[in-house]
């Protein structure tokens, strides 16, 4: 795994929301791209439409938007019809993309997603890849639908060092085709680990850009600018 400082490449800093003052914060505090769920304590559902369409309007900033109606990871017929509405009208807002994933058994279930996404929509698959049996051999499978551009994972469980490892070898499996997005339990240490070793360029935070660090609390610009400033400065 790499060390050391390699030039000034930055990291990535995607900001989860479930508001336009969330949105607003999360701008202000220095994020590089939004995430919008709902109820982000389930995990992040399908937004309201209105919602998506009301942050584009108030920040400048890419959006992501998840496309999810139940707290697991699996789906049914009727539950893709409504997804794939939603996704459709997401896609009208000319977004940076949707984050989706599927997992039933420790398999990834391709042809789901594909059922719900739009042609030509970027694709985040998310943490549906951290239920997945074979993570790493799943990379070419995930890597091998054009949509997909970006996977979301924690790098597993354990202690830092071994999930720096993880993304790091995830990120090697995906080489320039798939960006590996860390996120999930990431704390101030592991953060400055990720960005000193320069194991991935992305990361994703909820409860750390939050005031209280509570999944219902806002997002407060304050707490982002130091996520934003501990990131640059491992760097």
């Amino acid at each position: 795994m790499p060390d050391g400082r390699k030039g000034n490449l930055l990291v990535l800093l995607e900001v989860i929301v479930q508001s336009v003052s969330d949105a607003r914060e999360a701008a202000r505090g220095g994020a590089d791209r939004l995430e919008v769920v709902r109820n982000l304590e389930a995990g992040g559902l399908t937004p309201a439409h209105e919602l998506v369409r009301d942050i584009a309007a108030e920040v400048s900033l890419p959006l992501r938007v998840m496309v999810r109606e139940n707290e697991g990871y699996s789906t049914h017929p009727a539950e893709r019809t409504a997804l794939a509405d939603a996704a459709a009208r997401f896609a009208d807002l000319g977004i940076d993309g949707l984050v989706i994933g599927f997992a039933c058994d420790g398999q990834p279930q391709i042809d789901r997603v594909i059922d719900v996404v739009p042609a030509a929509v970027n694709v985040t698959f998310h943490r549906a890849f951290d239920q997945l049996a074979d993570p790493r051999g799943a990379i070419a499978t995930l890597a091998a639908v054009d949509q997909i551009d970006r996977v979301l994972t924690s790098g597993g469980e354990g202690e830092s060092v071994k999930r720096c490892e993880r993304l790091h070898e995830y990120q090697a499996l995906a080489g320039s085709r798939l960006t590996i997005v860390a996120g999930g339990g990431l704390d101030e240490d592991l953060l400055r680990l990720l960005a000193r070793r320069h194991v991935v360029r992305e990361i994703h935070v909820g409860r750390a850009a939050r005031a209280d660090q509570r999944l219902d609390g806002a997002v407060s610009a304050a707490s982002v600018r130091r996520l934003r400033t501990l990131l640059d400065s491992a760097n």
